[in-house]
């Protein structure tokens, strides 16, 4: 079994340490064993050192060409919501169509996640310590969650305009209004028309969240990918 960590602060002159020390287990004859100081500071370059490191492999792996649209995980595919107008496009024959909108969406997202680093990095600026306690004794996505609950509204404000030109850029647009305004010539079908770029921008942010939670799970459970000292030392902690 392992043993709970027990979390205690201490005043060591004009600084506060947050000290771990394992509990003594009856009958073990230790006391305090493998006990770790981390400092203030420590832990708050840590979790931006994480989440920089998160957000610069994040992003690389993304915008390149293909990030998205190769990436099962992340794809951007037709909104659930429309399903059958894809359904019944295919069945026409108009599957082409269909695969060139979904494509060229990916593009936009690939394009516009070139830019998302400085707009995510600043946003970690901000971290106090008690976020930074929370996060190293949260879940193994803690770090990517308080990015996201703390960012989204600014991102999403800023990500948008980026994603409207990568939407032009990659002619998704266009591939877009080609494909609704096919869908509503059927006789009979509920016409219809989703915001193409609330969409994509929503699903390029999901999947560059999703990127970034994977490298913060790679940086808790894998040393070697802790790749500064603070990282080592601060995520080496059982927490």
């Amino acid at each position: 079994m392992f043993a709970v960590l027990l979390l205690s602060i201490q005043q060591v002159g004009s600084c506060q340490v947050i000290k771990l020390k394992k509990p003594t287990i009856p009958g073990s004859g230790s006391t305090n064993n493998n006990a770790s100081n981390v400092s203030n500071t420590e832990m708050v370059s840590a979790l931006r050192d994480a989440l920089s490191q998160g957000i610069n492999n994040g992003a690389d792996k993304v915008s390149k060409t293909d990030g998205y649209f190769k990436n099962t995980a992340i794809k951007i595919l037709m909104p659930d919501d429309v399903k059958n107008v894809e359904s019944k496009l295919r069945q026409l024959g108009m599957g082409s169509m269909v695969d060139k909108a979904i494509l060229s969406m990916n593009r936009a997202a690939e394009q516009a996640a070139k830019e998302s680093k400085p707009i995510f990095i600043n946003a970690i600026k901000n971290m106090t310590i008690t976020d930074a306690v929370s996060i190293l004794k949260g879940s193994d996505n803690a770090a990517t969650t308080y990015l996201r609950n703390n960012t989204s509204v600014q991102l999403t404000e800023k990500f948008t305009p980026i994603i409207d030109k990568a939407l032009e850029n990659t002619q998704a647009t266009k591939y877009w209004s080609d494909v609704f305004t096919n869908y509503n010539k059927i006789p009979g079908v509920q016409k219809i028309n989703p915001d193409l770029s609330k969409y994509v921008t929503q699903r390029a942010l999901d999947g560059l969240f999703k990127m970034i939670a994977d490298e913060e799970l790679a940086i808790r459970k894998d040393p070697v990918a802790r790749t500064t000292d603070i990282l080592k030392k601060v995520f080496g902690i059982n927490w």
